[in-house]
């Protein structure tokens, strides 16, 4: 009998995740003998988590909130998108020895490009956030030519790291710092992303009502809830709208393919997502 591996989604917390859902629908329609499960751990555990992976036959992991950049230092080799983004989101176990990969970004392109139709090359875009996933998806806008990126933190001197970052790396890319929120103007701007986690909970919308436009394709991270209060007023305003359902399903089976070494199912890891989804 062939032993079962495990697989799962490293963060704090993580019950609120669809990750378990996508990935054993994938294992099942394979016949993979693993099982994904979520693996909910305090910053003093991670450590030990991390080294104690091959004991617990657990062969991968996703990684996220607040984790994408601790992990790093307890891993071995980094591929380029992780060591640009400084953040990692998936990690290759093999015995002891821990690849880290970021699909964050690849999986918000072909989500934006491929089902939203969005081409980001001349068009300007406004990120709020600047931590692991803000990277990731900043750096994919950059490498796709995007004309200019506005960039927001809560944390000024983290939003001012980035943006020196990518003018450094991207000519082509006028990457500039938001300092305040209220004195933001997008009426030239096609792209705002909101890559903080304002919203998961229910909370107000970073963005005012008034400054949002028909014009703006507003996309949000989160998926769960589906519709953030940005989403909602965005709508409202005539906005185009998505939230991060997408960018989980296509960063999930990039993670799905380092692991297995296989394509993956996408329509039905789509599915899976969709019926959950719907159970939200």
């Amino acid at each position: 009998m062939v032993e079962k591996v495990f697989y799962g989604l490293l963060g704090y917390p993580v019950k609120h995740s669809l990750s378990p859902i996508m990935h054993n629908s994938a294992f099942k329609a394979l016949g993979i003998p693993a099982e994904y499960k979520l693996f909910e751990r305090e910053p003093y555990q991670v450590e030990s988590f991390l080294k104690s992976l091959a004991k617990q036959n657990i062969l991968g992991l996703n990684v996220t909130i607040p984790y994408k950049e601790v992990v790093i230092r307890y891993l071995d080799r980094l591929s380029p998108q992780a060591k640009f983004t400084g953040a990692v989101n998936v990690i290759v176990a093999e015995g002891e020895y821990l690849k880290g990969y970021n699909t964050d970004g690849s999986g918000f392109l072909r989500h934006l490009t491929q089902d939203l139709g969005f081409e980001p090359q001349g068009k300007r875009a406004v990120v709020l956030g600047a931590g692991g996933a803000s990277k990731a998806v900043v750096n994919q806008l950059a490498l796709n030519k995007i004309k200019s990126i506005g960039i927001y933190d809560i944390d000024r001197k983290r939003a001012e790291t980035l943006v020196e970052k990518l003018n450094k790396e991207f000519s082509f890319c006028e990457a500039q710092l938001i300092s305040c929120l209220e004195d933001l103007d997008l009426t030239e701007v096609s792209l705002l992303v909101n890559a903080t986690p304002v919203g998961m909970k229910g909370e107000p919308s970073l963005i005012k009502r008034e400054k949002l436009h028909s014009q703006l394709l507003v996309y949000d991270l989160i998926y769960n809830p589906p519709q953030t209060e940005l989403l909602k007023i965005a709508q409202e305003r005539g906005a185009r709208v998505s939230n991060g359902l997408g960018m989980l399903l296509y960063q999930g089976a990039e993670s799905f393919e380092l692991w297995t070494q296989k394509p993956a199912p996408v329509e039905v890891m789509r599915k899976a997502l969709e019926e959950a989804i719907k159970e939200l």
